[in-house]
């Protein structure tokens, strides 16, 4: 739910455009490029890094990768609660992108593991507050404005996130090559360093969102704990689908690595039209039904790949996989934050747990598709999304001013 404006805020115009928001939301776009280059040069290849540079074993690696998102939890979890209570979020959006440079520059020449784990639960935990304190920047000033997009524009800027995704494997591919991973994470370090520019230099101050009335506050606490949950439940399929979907193609369709690459290709490619698409529907339709929706495209999009027996049905499913990912990560934060109002930087930091979390179980369930088959994997997807749905469905609509 939107809180009504200010008497000083400037009214909306009937198309729901606020003056002055393009100039404010077109640096924090940026921002996001820059920080999701940044992740998306460094994140495929962490687990690459620290087999072959540092040379560490399989077991120190998964405890690695563990001990990030989870650290990464509890660190945004705290940022998110003393956001919304002070006016820092531009300061804080300045100091976890410093952190973000700070840990890149620094793996980039150290080469011991446990100096390297304890940057991971501290600096690293600390930048990973990133998107989710710009999320909520970006409602704040959307709700100053009298805006009535703040969840078109929020799936707008997911989007860009998604852009950086595409873009940035290749372009590590080519710093891996030309200098290795000193190069990689120096490049990731200068992004970093590009998006404390624009916090610093262009972004304004905001104050927190003032509280709602009474009558008007948010959902109990369990109630958006079970729509992170579903979200948490969808994104652990998304999760799954893509780890497992080389293996899948290679190995139960005989298809090739060059295969999974396409289809993955594919669909980052299909999903950066549709989040455009499903923001522009959610100033017509409810979040609750948008999101719902896409958690049925969900199990549509298992069911279907499970079923599959050709690798160009998997390709042809990247539609429906596409619009499933547009819809739940593209709309999932404008949703939590419509069911908290006056708590954008703690909504926001709620919903973008989910996506650790659910890399976390994510896991076991692909070693369970190792053991039994990669068929399993998708079935398990479908699973996931289905009790995702039950979740939603049995959830209450955010009440609506």
């Amino acid at each position: 739910m939107v809180t009504s404006a200010p008497a000083s805020t400037p009214v909306s115009t009937s198309a729901g455009r606020a003056p002055g928001v393009g100039r404010l939301l077109v640096p924090l776009g940026a921002m996001f490029l820059f920080v999701g280059l940044s992740t998306a040069v460094v994140g495929p290849f962490v687990s690459l890094f620290l087999s072959t540079t540092v040379k560490a074993d399989p077991l120190h690696v998964a405890a690695f990768l563990v001990a990030g998102p989870v650290s990464m939890v509890v660190s945004s979890t705290l940022i998110g609660r003393l956001s919304d209570r002070r006016p820092v979020r531009r300061q804080i959006l300045a100091a976890a992108a410093a952190a973000g440079g700070i840990s890149a520059t620094a793996t980039a020449f150290v080469r011991d593991y446990w100096v390297l784990l304890a940057l991971t639960v501290t600096v690293t935990a600390i930048s990973g507050s990133l998107f989710p304190q710009a999320f909520a920047y970006a409602r704040e000033i959307l709700e100053r404005r009298g805006s009535t997009r703040a969840a078109m524009t929020i799936s707008t800027l997911r989007m860009l996130f998604s852009i950086a995704w595409v873009a940035g494997p290749p372009i590590a591919a080519v710093l891996l090559d030309a200098g290795g991973f000193r190069v990689l994470y120096l490049t990731a370090a200068v992004m970093y360093g590009a998006a404390v520019l624009v916090a610093v230099f262009v972004l304004d101050d905001v104050a927190p969102a003032p509280k709602p009335p009474r009558a008007e506050a948010g959902h109990a606490p369990a109630r958006v704990l079970q729509v992170v949950a579903a979200l948490t439940l969808l994104q652990a399929a998304g999760t799954l689908g893509v780890q497992a979907m080389s293996l899948y193609l290679s190995h139960d369709l005989r298809g090739s690595v060059r295969d999974a690459g396409l289809v993955l290709g594919l669909c980052a490619a299909l999903e950066i039209p549709l989040m455009l698409g499903f923001g522009a529907l959610s100033t017509r339709w409810p979040l609750h039904r948008l999101i719902v929706i896409g958690a049925g495209l969900g199990v549509l999009y298992y069911v279907l790949v499970a079923a599959s027996t050709h690798t160009w049905q998997v390709g042809a499913a990247q539609l429906v996989n596409a619009s499933f990912i547009a819809a739940v990560q593209g709309l999932g934060i404008s949703y939590v934050q419509e069911m908290l109002p006056g708590e954008p930087g703690r909504a926001a930091t709620l919903a973008g747990n989910a996506y650790p979390v659910a890399a976390i179980l994510a896991g076991p369930l692909f070693g369970l598709a190792q053991h039994f088959g990669y068929r399993y994997a998708y079935a398990a997807g479908a699973t996931l999304c289905a009790a995702g749905v039950v979740l939603l469905l049995t959830s209450r609509r955010p009440r609506r001013s």
